[in-house]
């Protein structure tokens, strides 16, 4: 037998209440604003599985080394002086 979802209860209306005269002012003066500078934006780099590898016509090479402990299916993340597994930790640092 199905279930029937429970009725919605309705919220009482707020009552707005009425600002102070000090509040009312300053919001009525004019505000300052700072000169922004226009910054451009970072480009992002490619996340997922299409960054691991690099297509050249048919044939498909890997752009990052594999775990030497956990084999093949686990890739290491490439940092500025070694490359990390993830997945257990490992790592190898580049040569200078």
């Amino acid at each position: 037998m199905p279930v029937k979802p429970a009725p919605k209860k309705e919220e009482p209306a707020k009552k707005e209440e009425a600002k102070p005269a000090a509040t009312a002012e300053a919001s009525a003066a004019p505000k300052v604003q700072k000169a922004e500078k226009k910054r451009e934006k970072k480009h992002k780099e490619e996340k997922g599985v299409h960054a691991m590898y690099k297509t050249e016509g048919e044939k498909v090479s890997r752009t990052r080394p594999t775990c030497e402990r956990c084999g093949p299916g686990y890739f290491t993340a490439d940092h500025h002086d070694r490359y990390t597994c993830g997945h257990c930790g490992f790592t190898r640092y580049k040569p200078k």
